[in-house]
């Protein structure tokens, strides 16, 4: 079944939010419309399978790993009518222009990940995938320090914060990072 017109759905906020679980939920929404749905993750994510995209929660759904953006055009079927992205702010920024050609093409684009990175800065194509989107939900974690509603991802190194000068991207789970609320959100300088 082919939309009427194209869009860009993105799913945002820190780690532990729930990202995934609702991209899972989408696609699969989408499968009982009897759409014809393919999913991309970058090749960098292999925490859980190579092939799925999975959720912290257990959830999974089949993926096709793809180095960059441009390769995700290789692999798209012509009767593709929905595509899902999963951790969106590991991709180079040519994902924006295909997410943006996808659109136009008339195909539904469900886009998730991280919209700020652990020093809570905007993370990657993230903030341009917002700005083009149709339509954008922020999804929040707790905080593993006060049980507030939470925005921000901690990296954690040997239990204690990591440095602002860190390396941006670690590819990890609950081992390195929890979910923190702006006031428990600890990024040092030094």
């Amino acid at each position: 079944m082919k939309h009427t017109h194209g869009s860009i759905e993105v799913v945002c906020g820190s780690m532990f939010s729930g990202k995934t679980d609702e991209l899972i939920r989408r696609l699969r929404r989408a499968m009982i419309a009897r759409q014809k749905v393919q999913v991309f993750k970058p090749s960098i994510d292999v925490r859980y399978a190579v092939e799925k995209v999975t959720s912290h929660a257990g959830a999974d759904f089949e993926a096709i790993p793809v180095e960059k953006s441009a390769d995700i055009l290789g692999k798209l079927d012509a009767d593709t009518t929905v595509v899902g992205v999963d951790e969106a702010q590991f991709f180079d920024e040519g994902i924006i222009g295909l997410t943006c050609q996808l659109a136009d093409r008339g195909i539904r684009v469900l886009v998730a990940g991280l919209d700020q990175d652990f020093r809570g800065e905007p993370f990657g194509p993230m903030p341009a995938l917002m700005a083009k989107a149709e339509h954008v939900d922020k999804l929040q974690a707790i905080c593993m320090v006060c049980g507030d509603p939470a925005s921000r991802t901690q990296r954690l190194v040997n239990g204690r914060p990591a440095r602002y000068n860190d390396p941006v991207v670690i590819v990890g789970a609950s081992e390195m990072y929890e979910a923190r609320c702006r006031k428990h959100h600890q990024v040092p300088r030094e």
